[in-house]
């Protein structure tokens, strides 16, 4: 019961580490940026990219090790792989912006760098894809989705 409670809390705390990173990444993304500003925000992908396997690594552990739930609770559950596979999107939807601010961070601190308008686009995707996770998350503890 205890390491279900602790999973669950990391499961939980690594959600809001997420959201906040990205939140943090597009607030502070302009089309003109230093490569200092640059290098904070890498930071803050960093955080996203830690929290993003620590929630794969608790949400496997809490599916596959029957913790709490069975497993057929998940793995019979449409809306559960929906939600599995909106994760798995916004991860491969992060490899780009997380490419060009690791490659962009280095040099000189005060230079300006201009900021492709694909980067905005997919961090306003990962956000959007992100929101309508909760509401799965949802649906799914009530039963919907169940086909077992």
């Amino acid at each position: 019961m205890t390491f279900e409670i602790v999973l669950r809390y990391i499961h939980f705390i690594s959600i809001f580490a997420i959201v906040g990173s990205l939140v943090s990444e597009h607030l502070l993304l302009k089309k003109a940026i230093s490569r200092k500003e640059i290098g904070r925000i890498a930071k803050i992908d960093a955080i996203f990219g830690i929290a993003a396997l620590t929630l794969l690594a608790a949400g496997l552990t809490l599916w596959l090790d029957s913790v709490g739930k069975p497993s057929y609770f998940y793995s019979k559950n449409w809306i559960f792989h929906i939600k599995i596979t909106l994760f798995a999107l916004i991860g491969i939807l992060s490899i780009w912006p997380t490419v060009f601010f690791i490659r962009e961070r280095k040099g000189i601190a005060d230079e300006i760098v201009q900021v492709p308008a694909s980067i905005f686009i997919l961090l306003r995707i990962e956000l959007s894809l992100l929101f309508i996770i909760p509401l799965l998350a949802g649906l799914m503890s009530k039963g919907v989705g169940y086909f077992g």
